[in-house]
């Protein structure tokens, strides 16, 4: 029992870290989202809303969300 117990609790944990707000409710992550800017163009503007929620949710999903580009605004289309 004990056993079923802690491996419910590993597969939340695992789940919960995975997760993240703006990978999941962020939509389809684009192209401009992943590449990294060029060495003198701007840097990518942040999702506000998305990294509050990751800090006060469940911050490792800041870094999920950083490290997809989920939490980065979607660029112009032009």
């Amino acid at each position: 029992m004990k056993r079923k117990i802690m491996n419910v609790i590993g597969m939340l944990v695992i789940a919960a870290t995975l997760s993240s707000c703006a990978t999941v409710f962020g939509g389809a992550v684009s192209e401009c989202q992943r590449t990294k800017p060029a060495p003198g163009a701007p840097a990518r503007p942040v999702r506000a809303g998305a990294l509050i929620a990751d800090v006060l949710l469940f911050w490792p999903g800041a870094i999920v969300d950083f490290a997809t580009g989920a939490i980065y605004k979607p660029c112009d289309k032009k």
